[in-house]
Parts: C-alpha cells; sequence; structure tokens
C-alpha cells in the first residue's frame, strides 16, 4: 500500500493538540463500528481494538493487497491498537481494558450481548463511569438486530434506498458503506454528549434511523402533501446527468440561472422565447435537452464545468477515483497525499489527523491502569449541551441542520440572518400533491431550525458588525456555510472573530474547502455526489453514475452530522479557539478511503455494481408482488446461503461453497427473484426472517411514517408541523420536542438586551467531571 502520513504525532502516536487522552475500546465486526473507532484513532486517541481468535474476518475481505489484507479493513482500521480476546473465555482481560477505558464501541445484536453480558445496561453496571456507544442495525434491544449491521439493510428499512436510482428500476444503495458512516458519524457525536452528562451514559445507534434521518425530507412532504416521492434518477427531472466527451456532467441550476445556461451552451434554440419561464421549459424539455446533451458530448467534461462554475452554474462534473488522485483542488489542500506522496485523507482541516497502519494480528496490546474510582452521577436529566451558545449563520441545509443538532442537546442556538436576504430555505418549494395548500413558510425550513432563537442583522453596516462582536464575546460557537470569502468581506472571518473571542469554535462548511483553486465554486448536493466521487460508484453497472438526487442531498445531510460532532468534541476536550475548516466534497470522498487506497496501491478504478458488495452474496433486492415492491437480502456466511437456497427451492446451491454463489450471481439472483416475485413483501421478510436469511423490506416514505418503530425511536417527530427527530437515542437523557422555528428576528428585542430566551446562565461554566481523574471539561 502507499505509505501513510501521521500528522502532527508525537513519540508515543497520540496527537498534539487532541486535548486529553481519550481510551477507547472497540468490540465490532461491522463496518458502522469500526469506522466510528477510526474517528478517534484518526484524532489521536488510544483505540484498542478486540479481535476474535483468527482475526477480523474483514482483514482478508476482498479486494486485498499484495500481502493479502482487506483495504477496508486497512482503511477502517488505521492507528489502533489490537488484542486477540475471545469474549466468553477472556473476560478478565477484557474488564481490565474496559476498566480504563472512556468509551467502548460494540456492535453486539441482543442475543450475543446478553450471551456474552455486554449489552449495554450491564456494560454500564460494571463500569459505572464508562460511556458505552452501540451501533447495530435496528437498536441495540431489538430482536432484529441479531442480524449483521450491513449498509443495504439499513438504507432499504430506512426509506433511503427507496429514493436512489431510476423510477423504472430497482432501488440502489449508495455506494461504498454510506449507511456504516452514517452511523459511525451519529454515534461519534453520541459519545461526546455522552462525555457531557456526569457519568457518562449509553448510546444507542440503529442504522436504519440514520439511514432514515438523511431521508428525513421525503418524511416531510409525504406528511405535508400526501405525495409519496420515489426514485427520480438521472435523466427525467429538472437536473440530469448527461454524457460527455470523456465521461458524465452534471447539468445543474436554478430557474434564474437560464440565461447563464444558455451563454454557456451558446445554442440558438435555447434562445427561443417559447423557452422564457421554467415551466415552459419543463414542458418543452424534450426539445431543448437533446441540444444540450448534443452539446456536452462534444467537450471534455472537466471543461464544461470550469466554463459553467465561471457562470456561477454549479455544475459538477463526475469524478471517479483516477481524477480525485490527479484533482487540482485536492492537490492543494494535499487531501488524498502529501507533498511527499503519503495518504493524508483527512476529513477536517483545523484538528491534528492520523492516518498510520492497522495494526497486525500478531501485536497485543498494552492493558492500561484502571480509572480511579469516581462519584456517580446524581441521576438529573441535564441536556448535554445545556449553557453552550452557538451563533448560527448556516443556511438552507448544512449549516442550519447542524445548528438543529446541536439545539435538540440543549445548545443555545441563534440563528442570524438579514431581514433583506433571510435563509432561502424559508421559501424553498415542496413538491406537492394536487390538492396541497400553498404554504407560507416551507416545512423544511421548520425541520432544520426548530429549538432555535431567531435574530437579523445588517452585516453590511458598521451598527451590525458591532453588534455581531457583542454576540460572539459571548459565544461558544459559530457555525457558516457561505460562499468562500464572504465571511471576510463581512468582516466576521476567523481571524477577525478570534480577536474578538479567542476561544470561539469556528466551524466552516463549505463546498470544497478555505483554501485551494476551487475554493470558491458552487454547488448542491447533487453536485459534491459527483465531484466526490460518490456518484462513480453508485449505478447500476455500465449504465452511467447515480447520484443521491436533489430530493436527499446526501452531502448536505452527512456532513451536518459530522459538523456537529466535531463540535461537541471540541466542546468536550477543550479545544476552544479551533477553526474547522470541513470541505463537504472531502467529507464524502473520506467515507471511500478504502476505494482510494486500493487505486492508489493497485491503480483500479472501481465502478457501480449495482446493490453487489464484496464478501456478501447475495446481496441485492429482489421485486416482490405488487407495485414497487421490494425486499433486501444481504447474505455473510454459507449457513445463511444455504438456508435462502432451501427456502426459495433451490436445495441443490445449498452446498456451494461461496466462491461459487459469488460467481454465478445471476443463477443465484435468478433463483432468488422467482420465489420473491410470488409473495407480498411483508411475507417475504416474515419467512426470510424464520429460515434466518438477513433481510428487511425497502420502505417508502410512507411505510415508514406507518411504522412503529422509527416513532417509537422518534427518529419523526408528530407535529403539528411533522419533523425530523433524533438520529440516536441517550439511555439518560430524552431530549424534549423542540420548539416551532423561530419567525424572521423574532428575537431580536430580547438577544440585543442581553436576554436569551430558554438559556440558563448558571449552566454556562458547568464543569463536567473527567471520566478519568486529573481534569474537568
Amino acid at each position: 500500500m502507499s505509505r501513510p502520513a501521521e500528522n502532527g504525532t508525537s513519540e508515543n502516536g497520540a496527537s498534539e493538540g487532541r486535548g486529553r487522552l481519550l481510551r477507547v475500546v472497540e468490540i465490532a465486526e461491522g463496518a458502522a463500528g469500526q469506522i466510528c473507532g477510526r474517528l478517534f484513532a484518526g484524532l489521536g486517541h488510544s483505540v484498542t481494538k478486540c479481535e476474535p481468535p483468527g482475526g477480523d474476518p474483514m482483514r482478508t475481505r476482498e479486494p486485498v493487497d499484495s500481502e493479502g489484507m482487506g483495504y477496508a479493513f486497512a482503511a477502517y482500521n488505521a492507528d489502533k491498537k489490537s488484542v486477540i480476546l475471545d469474549l466468553e473465555k477472556d473476560r478478565d482481560r477484557l474488564d481490565r481494558l474496559l476498566a480504563a477505558a472512556d468509551i467502548v464501541i460494540t456492535d453486539l445484536g441482543p442475543t450475543r450481548a446478553a450471551e456474552t453480558g455486554l449489552s449495554p445496561d450491564r456494560l454500564r453496571a460494571a463500569h459505572p463511569r464508562l460511556t458505552v456507544v452501540s451501533i447495530t442495525l435496528y437498536g441495540a434491544s431489538d430482536p432484529r438486530s441479531d442480524v449483521h449491521g450491513d449498509s443495504l439493510l439499513a438504507e432499504s428499512y430506512g426509506g433511503l434506498a427507496a429514493m436512489v436510482g431510476e423510477p423504472e428500476r430497482s432501488p440502489l444503495s449508495l455506494g461504498g458503506e454510506q449507511a456504516a458512516h452514517t452511523g459511525a458519524f451519529v454515534g461519534f457525536y453520541g459519545a461526546m454528549l455522552a462525555l457531557r452528562r456526569p457519568g457518562g451514559d449509553a448510546v444507542d445507534v440503529a442504522l436504519c434511523d440514520a439511514a432514515a434521518y438523511i431521508d428525513w425530507k421525503s418524511d416531510v412532504v409525504h406528511a405535508e402533501t400526501g405525495l409519496v416521492q420515489t426514485r427520480s434518477g438521472t435523466n427525467s427531472g429538472r437536473w440530469r446527468i448527461v454524457r460527455a466527451a470523456d465521461g458524465w456532467l452534471g447539468f445543474i441550476f436554478q430557474p434564474e440561472q437560464w440565461d447563464a445556461v444558455v451563454e454557456l451552451v451558446g445554442h440558438p434554440a435555447l434562445e427561443d422565447p417559447l423557452l422564457s419561464t421554467d415551466q415552459a421549459r419543463w414542458e418543452l424539455r424534450d426539445a431543448w435537452w437533446a441540444v444540450v446533451e448534443r452539446w456536452a458530448a462534444r467537450l471534455p467534461k472537466r471543461e464544461i464545468y470550469e466554463r459553467a462554475q465561471r457562470l456561477g452554474l454549479p455544475f459538477g462534473y463526475c469524478a471517479n477515483l483516477a481524477d480525485l488522485a490527479a484533482d487540482p483542488q485536492y492537490r492543494a489542500r494535499s487531501f488524498v497525499t502529501d507533498a511527499e506522496g503519503r495518504v493524508r485523507l483527512a476529513p477536517v482541516r483545523g484538528l491534528p489527523w492520523r492516518f498510520g497502519p492497522p495494526p497486525s494480528l500478531e501485536a497485543e496490546a498494552l492493558v492500561p491502569s484502571p480509572r480511579n474510582p469516581e462519584p456517580g452521577s446524581d441521576g438529573a436529566d441535564r441536556a448535554p449541551l445545556a449553557g453552550v451558545v452557538v451563533l448560527d449563520l448556516g443556511t438552507i441545509t448544512a449549516g442550519a441542520a447542524t445548528g438543529r443538532l446541536l439545539a435538540d442537546y440543549g445548545a443555545t442556538v441563534i440563528k442570524i440572518e438579514s431581514m433583506d436576504r433571510p435563509d432561502a430555505f424559508r421559501v424553498w418549494p415542496v413538491p406537492a400533491a394536487e390538492d396541497a395548500e400553498a404554504m407560507e413558510e416551507s416545512p423544511l425550513f421548520q425541520s432544520n431550525n426548530a429549538g432555535k432563537l431567531a435574530i437579523t442583522l445588517d452585516l453590511k453596516s458598521e451598527a451590525g458588525r458591532a453588534e455581531m462582536r457583542r454576540l460572539v464575546e459571548r459565544a461558544d460557537v459559530l457555525i457558516e456555510n457561505f460562499t468562500v470569502g464572504v465571511t471576510e468581506r463581512l468582516g466576521i472571518d476567523p481571524a477577525t472573530l478570534r480577536e474578538v473571542n479567542p476561544r470561539l469554535i469556528y466551524l466552516s462548511l463549505s463546498s470544497q474547502g478555505q483554501s485551494g483553486p476551487e475554493s470558491g465554486t458552487r454547488s448542491y448536493g447533487s453536485t459534491l455526489d459527483l465531484l466526490s466521487g460518490l456518484a462513480s460508484v453508485t449505478g447500476y453497472g455500465t449504465d452511467g453514475p447515480m447520484w443521491s438526487s436533489a430530493d436527499i442531498n446526501y452531502p448536505d445531510q452527512l456532513v451536518s452530522l459530522f459538523g456537529a460532532g466535531l463540535i461537541a468534541y471540541c466542546v468536550v476536550q477543550d479545544l476552544r479557539g479551533t477553526y474547522l475548516d470541513v470541505s463537504q466534497r472531502e467529507l464524502v470522498s473520506w467515507t471511500l478511503a478504502d476505494r482510494v487506497t486500493e487505486y492508489l496501491d493497485a491503480g483500479t478504478v472501481p465502478a457501480p455494481t449495482g446493490n453487489r458488495r464484496p464478501g456478501s452474496t447475495p446481496h441485492d433486492v429482489y421485486r416482490c408482488a405488487g407495485d414497487d415492491q421490494w425486499v433486501a437480502i444481504a447474505c455473510r456466511t454459507d449457513a445463511e446461503r444455504a438456508a435462502l437456497a432451501g427456502l426459495v427451492g433451490a436445495d441443490r446451491m445449498a452446498k456451494k461453497p461461496s466462491h461459487w454463489w459469488a460467481d454465478h450471481q445471476e443463477k443465484v439472483d435468478a433463483a432468488v427473484a422467482a420465489w420473491t416475485r410470488r409473495r407480498s413483501k411483508g411475507e417475504c421478510v416474515t419467512e426470510l426472517n424464520r429460515a434466518g436469511v438477513p433481510s428487511a423490506s425497502v420502505l417508502s416514505a410512507l411505510e415508514r411514517a406507518q411504522d412503529p418503530h422509527f416513532a417509537r425511536r422518534r427518529v419523526f417527530l408528530d407535529g403539528p408541523p411533522r419533523q425530523k427527530g433524533f438520529p440516536l437515542r441517550l439511555a439518560g437523557h430524552e431530549p424534549p420536542p423542540p420548539g416551532p422555528a423561530p419567525r424572521l428576528g423574532q428575537h431580536d428585542t430580547d438577544v440585543r438586551a442581553g436576554r436569551l430566551p430558554g438559556h440558563d446562565p448558571e449552566k454556562e461554566h458547568t464543569e463536567v467531571p473527567s471520566q478519568r481523574p486529573g481534569g474537568s471539561t
């Protein structure tokens, strides 16, 4: 493999500037738990990975390097230590590890957790100061979580898969392990919230909840309009992916940018007065899109992208992993490799990050000394972020959703807008059913801004900037996702505000980061699907790339979870004065770290594989009886495959080895599909579960809204208005329903007078005991 970079590390392997060292124990064979542990290891903390005798099966899962090491294992487990443990026979050693730990990450289902005595309740009872992060498919206590936490199953049951793909074809899982990464980010955020609570807490993350949380917009649209959204694909909507001379290009623009589109293409057919309105262009779409497609097919994808961006159009080209490695923006920011050619792949700038080798199987992690006993919690249900004041200049999704996540768990979040140019999400259009009434304010805005205060400032005036400085003086955090350069022009850039408040945690969420030749580009989530490489590994195979769609905007949703986790991390670790530069494009590329390192090592440029994934066969969705009804199946073991073969009447396949199933996937798919087509989706899942075959229904927004699982776990909240809820559960804290999203400038008078409604000043400097002796946060 390419040589890894260990950025900012000290001799003992811990990064400088990371705050106090956290000790993490990881008991996880699934991707999500390992990725969550990777975040802690990358940030410089001590992560001990507990592997079963013989090692983690992911070590040798294809694709592998020349030494037989799986690229996914190496990417997910860089910089960790390893210890071989039988969870039942080696309890003394495990208990010593846990006694010294701050955090344990586990993905054990309830049956296995009960057998080993490692359920969250028993772990907390045995180690009262330990924060327990459980990441499973349906939740720590749900019997269905005995199934491996597979991203396809999570995205199917969570409703995300129903939204990705072409309308007349099967639902798709996003490329790579996106539900696993989403769950890992949620777990990381939950761990930080738990560390803010006296005595720690147990964090319960369900991967299907994380997937549903990503797809919150389709839930809100259904509740408000009755419309059940589904897959919109790449070639039938207002935004499309078209073929360029050397690849694919995302043609993305808003109605008011039509003149720029006409200038870009330069064809007289687009100047026709009949195309002057958005409605007319929609009705005549077949005619003018044909002109665009012929024009694009003659030009290189990057040339069109650069010309469009110069006109302010948020186009994106489909970058494959070879493109990413050579990308001038990534080279300027040393994202993939540093100047010496060492792999870097850091998801954030502003914090030290390590990318070292994974642990060898022979390595034996030293067991640290146990923590001294500390007093337990007083039982008070305090919000984890109570006392934290956040200035939220975020707009639309990425920044605003980050602020909502912080407000949900107790932070006082002040949304700052301009009276002349408020957050555009206030009037964002919602796809409406025929009988839907027009709405004064978008219900999408409600979901991203519930529970906040709101004020208006004119930051172009000296009075407005002076008021902003007064707010910054008493704030802990600032969030912004403006186009690069705007904060400097307004006088609210990090350097300027650091002089006002040196302890301010400042988070910038931007399309491509704050530096580099393309830092000023414009984008939407669909742009970043393409530029990040995600679209290049999502799709049906040879038919071209697939994006998450404008109805989801996956990069925007993902970065809000990561951003909230970073802010909570800086608060917990007392990393005041930190400037966090997060590129949404880089973050999504980071979720493909295993494929990036494979390309750097072997030159392999991965292509879409539909729903198939290494290590699992079959791994796909199958049509059931009824209109657009599907069931997902994901088998990892010979026993699961044998059970499936017996169930579908293909006994001849039951004793075939795993490589036979992988080599004959079309034959396997045909046998399974013949069985599922004769049954309803519910019947399929019932019979598959009874046989021990991992499966899940592919839920629509309507079916998800009717499923009691998501209401019980408060992933969505009934209103009015209906809105997204919470992506995780804390055993010791149940967040109250958030207040309604504020009206424009609703709290101007109170905030300018120094009053923060709902904020308890006595909690501003509350000290939370350290999980180990020697300090407080």
